[in-house]
């Protein structure tokens, strides 16, 4: 069997089991076509001409290109608050995990791109854009399936966003982690303020198992009395509270939570 065959079908069966096996999703849905697959990439750029030249890769040459592949809305954001910088983040999502674990060799065969992206990709090896590339595979969440930008994305308005991963212990808990969301996190955030674009497994990348999320606000005062209200939500104590949540040791280990502002080219 065709190795990429082989991994994306591989990949699709035990997400989708593990997916399903938390109350509350739909055991009715069995077609994993409808739930989108990101490729999550963190891009660890050098000083100077770094994150110049890879932003206007991203305009010019990367995102059109991902588009022709159906691979929209793209999102790009720059670092505001968090480790190591400078630093970007590439969102990649689309239904057909073939054409997303692909996309690079795709991309190769378009000489539209290949033209457009030539300042990046052929940089000289003693003075490239970026110090590494990092990418994730996830997969969607069954109840939130697909990524849903905030309003202002569409007209290039404020905003900022935070994305936040959860490592669980055990893959027990972090099934009883994905749990609480379609039991009503979903809803507390938004009531909250706080718009969810993404909630998405980790399929492939560090520190599993853990999940993914990313959410939008206009500024950081925003943020912070989201988060405020979240906390302070009775539905959010009532569902926290639960015993089958409340567990000592905790469902959720270890927190990582950035906060990233859109580059101008960002689809999201």
């Amino acid at each position: 069997m065709d190795r990429r065959k082989f991994v994306s079908s591989s990949l699709v069966v035990s997400a989708f089991s593990l997916a399903g096996s938390a109350k509350g999703v739909s055991q009715t849905q069995t077609a994993p076509a409808t739930v989108d697959y990101y490729d999550l990439r963190r891009y660890q750029l050098t000083n100077g001409l770094g994150p110049k030249v890879t932003e206007n890769y991203f305009a010019d040459a990367l995102i059109p290109a991902l588009n022709r592949l159906g691979i929209e809305p793209v999102g790009a954001f720059s670092v505001y608050f968090g480790p190591e910088t400078p630093a970007y983040y590439l969102l990649m999502p689309s239904s057909k995990l073939e054409t997303l674990v692909t996309a690079d060799l795709l991309l190769a065969r378009d000489p539209v791109f290949v033209e457009a992206g030539a300042p990046f990709w052929n940089a000289p090896a003693g003075a490239p854009p970026y110090i590494q590339i990092e990418s994730s595979l996830l997969r969607a969440f069954e109840g939130y399936p697909k990524v849903r930008p905030s309003a202002s994305a569409a007209t290039k308005g404020k905003r900022i966003y935070q994305l936040r991963r959860y490592q669980s212990p055990t893959n027990a808990d972090h099934v009883r982690k994905v749990e609480m969301f379609h039991e009503g996190e979903f809803g507390i955030f938004e009531k909250a303020g706080a718009h969810g674009v993404f909630y998405a497994d980790t399929l492939i990348g560090p520190r599993l198992p853990n999940l993914t999320y990313m959410l939008s606000f206009s500024d950081m005062a925003s943020l912070e009395s989201a988060w405020d209200k979240f906390l302070a939500d009775p539905d959010w104590k009532k569902l926290s509270g639960d015993p089958k949540f409340n567990l000592n040791p905790p469902i959720v280990s270890n927190i990582t939570s950035l906060v990233l502002r859109p580059l101008s080219c960002s689809q999201v």
